[in-house]
């Protein structure tokens, strides 16, 4: 995993690159009693969960007070390898499955992640407003729009502002009634045979200033 990772990003700390392993064998152990991710995908853990969270540091490097929202975080992905990965940035994991949270928020101790907020609710009853919205398709982009964009703040101080939408398949009729929305291809970045398929997440979207026609 270390060689992988400082492949990817050379940048990482000796602090960083622990964690990143000590999670893996956390979530594996979690995994086994709370079936967040298929217990037949755990072998893959690093690249199809830990390095396709990580697609998104690929494109963004988040400025130190961020606040982001990981809506549908499960048992943490994409939020806690992108709160490794941003440690002065503010990740609040969102999700309505509480048992979940109880993952999310005993491996962030674990990890001593002061970072991150794990928070059982719903995105709609959300009040808080972030500068970024994150999930791994939790359902199609219309909806998660809809449930979503109440909580992005209006003042822009990254590049990009808005929602990030991890997703694979064929999602272009889903998108085309949007405008301002961007593509990024994870495998042009990640050279893996997992974001080559279209039966996984595999495509990256940046809705920056988001709005219907």
């Amino acid at each position: 995993m270390k060689s992988v990772l400082l492949e990817h990003f050379p940048d990482l700390t000796d602090v960083q690159i622990s964690q990143y392993q000590r999670f893996s064998e956390l979530f594996t152990s979690w995994n086994e009693k709370i079936n967040c991710i298929s217990r037949k995908d755990i072998n893959n853990l690093f690249v199809n969960h830990i390095l396709h969270s990580l697609s998104i540091a690929k494109i963004f490097n988040f400025t130190d007070n961020t606040m982001i929202a990981d809506i549908g975080t499960g048992g943490g992905f994409p939020g806690i390898p992108l709160a490794i990965m941003f440690p002065e940035v503010k990740f609040d994991l969102i999700d309505s499955i509480g048992k979940k949270i109880n993952v999310v928020k005993n491996i962030s101790e674990e990890l001593c992640l002061k970072n991150i907020t794990p928070i059982n609710t719903r995105a709609e009853t959300l009040k808080c407003k972030y500068d970024f919205v994150v999930s791994r398709a939790v359902t199609s982009f219309p909806k998660f729009y809809q449930m979503t964009k109440h909580l992005i703040l209006i003042k822009q101080k990254n590049s990009g502002q808005g929602i990030i939408y991890l997703k694979g398949g064929d999602f272009e009729n889903e998108i085309s009634g949007f405008k301002h929305i961007s593509i990024y291809y994870i495998n042009e970045y990640l050279n893996y045979d997992y974001f080559k398929t279209n039966s996984v997440l595999n495509k990256l979207l940046i809705a920056s200033k988001i709005r219907k026609y």
